[in-house]
């Protein structure tokens, strides 16, 4: 793909900003939009863009582009250079590890937090929701599974009540987002649905201590895969 274009990407996001939309400045909408794009793993690991052809995807002009991009260097979803090269991040072992790390601290914890207010309703939406990742398995399409997997642990801490905990997890799985899909293979499909399993067992059973190992089993196992 030409390092001035991330056209023709898919856009499971909602779509392009729309020319005179007054309810949300143009910056805000480009940084969502492709925010979205690189947590849930549109765009590859490593893959270069220019402010200009991030302008012209989203219909804006370079000003609001620039500004996007900006912030999203600020959470380390972006890699800018000082020559002004913009690419999404390669992620080494070490960068893997420690945002493993990071998970298994922070992820866990959320669980606990949110074991008292996870009613039926709640792990009946995360069944279905890990039924769907069942369904996308034999597809090819890897981007539905990011997504999903990511969806599937947002039900469950949204009800821990822990925004700015929350906004840490988010920001590590948007680092992570790119490499992610790498993680779609015949060695991990099945067992990320089977480690979702063991999470919906301990939050039925109400058992805190299973939760925490489930879910720090689940968000550790597959990074590893992505160690070389």
């Amino acid at each position: 793909m030409p390092a001035n274009s991330v056209r023709n990407m898919p856009a499971p996001d909602g779509g392009e900003v729309e020319r005179g939309d007054s309810r949300t400045p143009a910056h805000e909408q480009v940084y969502r939009r492709l925010r979205t794009r690189i947590l849930h793993g549109i765009l590859l690991p490593g893959q270069a863009m220019t402010i200009r052809g991030i302008a012209a995807d989203f219909g804006v002009s370079m000003t609001p582009a620039r500004e996007a991009v900006r912030r999203l260097a600020a959470e380390g979803a972006l890699k800018l250079s000082s020559s002004g090269r913009i690419t999404t991040p390669v992620l080494g072992n070490d960068r893997i590890e420690e945002l493993a790390a990071l998970r298994a601290l922070l992820e866990p914890e959320l669980s606990a937090r949110a074991l008292p207010r996870a009613h039926g309703a709640l792990i009946d939406r995360m069944a279905d929701i890990n039924d769907q990742i069942d369904g996308v398995l034999g597809s090819g399409d890897a981007v539905a599974y990011v997504r999903l997997n990511q969806e599937f642990h947002r039900n469950l801490y949204l009800r821990a009540q822990a925004p700015a905990m929350l906004a840490l997890v988010e920001t590590v799985w948007l680092q992570l987002g790119p490499s992610m899909r790498a993680l779609y293979s015949a060695d991990r499909r099945r067992a990320v649905t089977e480690s979702h399993r063991k999470i919906l067992g301990a939050l039925r059973a109400g058992d805190e201590p299973g939760l925490r190992l489930a879910v720090r089993a689940d968000v550790t196992s597959g990074l590893r895969m992505l160690l070389s």
